[in-house]
């Protein structure tokens, strides 16, 4: 049986080095990587269903699954987790805590982004800041112009406009027109423009006190492959997970050995210990089980901001064939 050529688009990063590399392969897959960012990556597959395996958005995914209209499968490969208490900027010429973000401005890309989801999330859990609470604009990180990727339909008390024409959000924060900005991004400012910085003075003792209280590693990005092939092949998905998981688990060997330090951080080691310590050997974990309290509290709030039109859960947007695997 000859492989599937397919094509996989990525972000280039070190727990899929060694897929990239040809170190690990995808049982019956000839793949076709490119490595893109994921704002492209996103705009094409949503837009034009053009990759046949891609990194896909959380929130955009929930969208389409709600609504019955999402053209990939989901598989538990959660290629992006960030702790989304360093995406809040403020002017910390007026905003000294969160809970002075009431009745303030806030900018933001998209309102259904993934990272804001997530902070809209723990603002309301942790500090009471509803998302009706603040008036929410929306814009460019940097270039003007940016508009949502799917269609939403919001609930009535959320306010939700558009930046003036020409402007970025970052723009607008830099000279004070919105209190805040909430993006995966930093604002895109020259350095050193004045009264502006992070809402935490510490995000890293802030996100992992929330870990601390939640047991949440907020999941940004799922793997996606096509609708239609996933039918085609029942056994694509399982083999698609297999050779993600083995990419990652050579990332993390890569990693520990510290004889040579892998990445431009001084001490990396260190924060590697830390974090393992923190939240276990297997700290980036894949898959529906170690993960379903994270998930599922995403989907209800998810939910709960009006994006999705019902509740989902895992078993709705990930393939039954990701659930389990074979043990020795």
């Amino acid at each position: 049986m000859s492989k599937l050529t397919l094509s996989v688009a990525i972000g280039n990063y070190d727990r899929c080095r060694p897929l990239l590399d040809g170190d690990v392969q995808i049982d019956g897959v000839n793949p076709v990587f490119m490595t893109l960012p994921p704002e492209e990556i996103f705009f094409r597959a949503f837009r034009g269903r053009e990759f046949d395996i891609c990194e896909l958005s959380l929130s955009s995914s929930t969208v389409q699954t709600a609504n019955g209209n999402f053209p990939y499968v989901g598989l538990p490969i959660f290629l992006s987790r960030a702790f989304r208490q360093t995406a809040v900027y403020v002017r910390t010429d007026r905003i000294k805590s969160p809970e002075d973000l009431r009745g303030k401005r806030i900018g933001l890309p998209e309102y259904q982004l993934t990272a804001n989801v997530w902070v809209r999330q723990f603002l309301e859990d942790d500090y009471g800041i509803k998302p009706s609470d603040v008036t929410w604009v929306r814009g460019g990180i940097s270039h003007a112009g940016r508009p949502e990727k799917i269609k939403l339909n919001l609930p009535a008390d959320v306010r939700l406009e558009d930046a003036p024409e020409g402007e970025t959000i970052s723009s607008l924060l830099a000279k004070g027109e919105i209190d805040a900005f909430v993006a995966p991004r930093p604002p895109d400012v020259p350095p050193g423009t004045p009264n502006i910085g992070w809402l935490f003075p510490d995000p890293v003792a802030e996100s992992m006190a929330y870990y601390r209280r939640t047991r949440i590693f907020p999941i940004m990005h799922i793997l996606g492959v096509r609708r239609e092939l996933a039918e085609q092949h029942p056994w694509l998905p399982g083999a698609i997970c297999k050779a993600f998981e083995r990419a990652k688990q050579q990332a993390y060997e890569h990693l520990a050995d510290t004889s040579a330090t892998k990445v431009l951080l001084p001490f990396f080691e260190v924060r590697m210990a830390e974090a393992r310590a923190l939240m276990g050997e297997d700290y980036w974990s894949y898959g529906i089980d170690a993960n379903r309290h994270v998930l599922e509290t995403f989907f209800r709030t998810h939910h709960s901001q009006g994006l999705s039109s019902r509740l989902v859960t895992p078993e709705d947007l990930f393939h039954p064939g990701t659930f389990e695997s074979f043990r020795l």
